[in-house]
């Protein structure tokens, strides 16, 4: 987690070893952007999945969470500008790049 995270402590506690390769985060713009972000990257793969060997992306309120309500979604912690990525094993360097590129383009 990053320093000035108020849960840091909590992370170190229980991830000796690091973080995990999954990560969630909203990004400026809502659904449009979010859907954008995801359309332009090249290297991971949209599919609702966990701890594959390639990266993956997914926006949980529009797959893994589509059957909740409004109510139920914000309830969840699941908001609209949410987006998923699990990563995968592929030279960090092509990660950062296509991440970058498609931030870039949805923003």
């Amino acid at each position: 987690s990053l320093p000035d995270n108020p849960y840091k402590s909590l992370s170190d506690e229980y991830f000796k070893k690091g973080p995990g390769s999954i990560f969630t985060f909203g990004i400026k713009g809502g659904i449009a952007a979010a859907r954008k972000f995801i359309d332009s990257l090249t290297l991971f793969t949209h599919l609702a999945n966990v701890a594959d060997a390639k990266s993956l992306v997914i926006h949980p309120a529009t797959t893994t969470h589509q059957q909740l309500s409004g109510d139920d979604l914000i309830a969840a912690g699941i908001s609209e500008d949410m987006i998923r990525l699990s990563i995968g094993l592929e030279h960090s360097d092509d990660i950062l790049a296509d991440l970058d590129q498609a931030l870039t383009k949805a923003l």
